[in-house]
């Protein structure tokens, strides 16, 4: 470290945090988020909600991954080797410069999730391209779909080729 001017330090080859997906063991997601919890490693498992009819006729509310078997973590790149420790973690996703996820898709996901109208969607290579003008999900750009008399876009993320649909009023795109 060198002292540049009194009160600033500037550390040389200081590397930024970057988000990556990680493949996980299915079914393992939610405890693999716990680990990364108490490791405190920052990461992102997405949730939505969805109704099941068990056999016995009872029908309950469950929290599934919104990409099984996948999760988003945020470190420096040079300690992904503590992720990768992990049990249950089987390997990151994509090859070292493409495999970067952007802060502003996290955040974008991590709103859409928020907001509840968001659900898994078969991966489309594909449609219509479309960007958001404006809403929480402003700059993004996705495929519409036209689901039901309401209007969803596709958002896809190439890397781990899934894609989820969100409900979007069409006046935002």
């Amino acid at each position: 470290m060198s002292t540049v001017t009194p009160g600033f330090v500037r550390v040389e080859n200081c590397a930024l945090p970057e988000w990556f997906a990680i493949y996980v063991i299915p079914r393992h997601e939610k405890r693999i988020a716990e680990h990364l919890r108490v490791r405190q490693i920052e990461y992102f498992l997405p949730l939505y909600e969805v109704r099941h009819k068990w056999k016995d006729g009872s029908k309950v509310t469950v929290r599934l991954p919104l990409f099984p078997s996948y999760l988003f973590v945020c470190t420096i790149r040079t300690h992904r080797g503590r992720v990768l420790e992990i049990p249950g973690v089987l390997s990151a996703v994509g090859k070292r410069e493409s495999s970067v996820i952007s802060e502003t898709y996290i955040d974008s996901l991590r709103k859409a999730v928020t907001f509840g109208k968001i659900e898994l969607h078969p991966y489309l290579a594909t449609g219509t391209a479309v960007r958001v003008r404006s809403g929480v999900l402003a700059g993004l750009q996705g495929i519409v779909l036209r689901q039901k008399s309401s209007y969803r876009v596709v958002l896809s993320l190439d890397l781990i080729m899934r894609s989820v649909a969100v409900e979007v009023n069409i006046a935002d795109l």
